[in-house]
């Protein structure tokens, strides 16, 4: 945990200065075309009856949306750390939970100033998000509100992070999600080591409780990625925006690339168990790759 602790001091930046804010953002204009794997995607999706520009429309938005979304996320994740600072057990957490705390500052003043300087018209937090980070601040117990954030929260943002350069169009934000990228690793491997090993020392509804959460909350960040808010941003029925997202192989494909993230977390904290496994597999979150993970699995 110290060793943590010192990586996180030598790794921290300046959102002021080592950021280069005359980078120019051209919101709004063409694109070049995607992957073929992606513009068959679009040839799909309701988007296509309104010709080629309404992709590059789209993806414009959904950048905005992804973006608004990190930072109701890291402000949520800023009242998390400075809650674990006073809750977890021993004194070198508390450092690291400190330092923490002033990594999710700087993330939220770097996404605020990119919302407020390059985007026209940044999203409000999404309720799913909403209802997570609520119940996750209401919750008395810590190992839950870290299992929350550290370990779900987190991940999934580390993975959007680092998918960036293939989700997003200009190179500004892709500076500033890889470096805050690099400070989220830290922020998960935290979490792995301050909640490795309590699962075992837990009763059966103990455990219960902690795998209901785990799956509640992945049914919420699963209905995040639905895009609710940005098929009626661009005025696509939300019905017909919603079946495509939940069905179309690419969007597929984006939440378990994404929740690859949160899936190698939890089986390092003991927490993948067959209940919990079996249930991001019906929401389609578990990739080939992580069902490797099951044990006696064979190629």
């Amino acid at each position: 945990m110290l060793s943590l602790y010192e990586r996180a001091k030598q790794a921290q930046w300046n959102a002021t200065t080592d950021v280069d804010w005359s980078i120019d953002v051209p919101f709004g204009c063409p694109l070049p075309d995607d992957s073929s794997f992606a513009m068959a995607s679009f040839a799909s999706s309701p988007l296509a009856r309104r010709g080629r520009p309404m992709w590059d429309t789209f993806r414009w938005e959904l950048q905005s949306w992804m973006v608004s979304q990190f930072l109701h996320g890291e402000q949520g994740a800023l009242v998390v750390a400075a809650r674990l600072v006073e809750v977890v057990p021993d004194l070198d957490s508390k450092y690291y939970a400190a330092s923490q705390a002033a990594d999710e500052a700087r993330h939220v003043e770097a996404f605020s100033r990119y919302l407020n300087e390059k985007v026209p018209e940044p999203y409000p937090i999404t309720q799913p998000l909403r209802e997570l980070l609520e119940d996750l601040l209401s919750d008395s117990r810590w190992d839950i509100t870290a299992l929350g954030m550290q370990i779900i929260v987190e991940a999934l943002a580390m993975a959007a992070f680092r998918l960036a350069h293939s989700t997003f169009h200009d190179d500004l934000i892709c500076d500033i999600t890889r470096l805050v990228a690099r400070d989220e690793a830290r922020h998960v491997t935290f979490g792995v080591m301050s909640l490795s090993g309590i699962y075992r020392e837990m009763t059966t509804a103990e455990l219960a409780d902690r795998e209901d959460m785990v799956l509640e909350a992945a049914v919420l960040m699963r209905r995040r990625f639905l895009l609710e808010d940005v098929w009626e941003r661009i005025e696509v029925d939300r019905a017909e925006g919603v079946e495509f997202a939940a069905h179309d192989d690419l969007m597929v494909k984006y939440r378990q690339a994404v929740f690859s993230k949160v899936i190698s977390a939890l089986n390092n904290i003991g927490l993948l168990t067959p209940r919990v496994r079996d249930g991001l597999e019906k929401l389609e979150l578990i990739g080939f790759a992580d069902r490797a993970l099951r044990p006696g699995y064979r190629r």
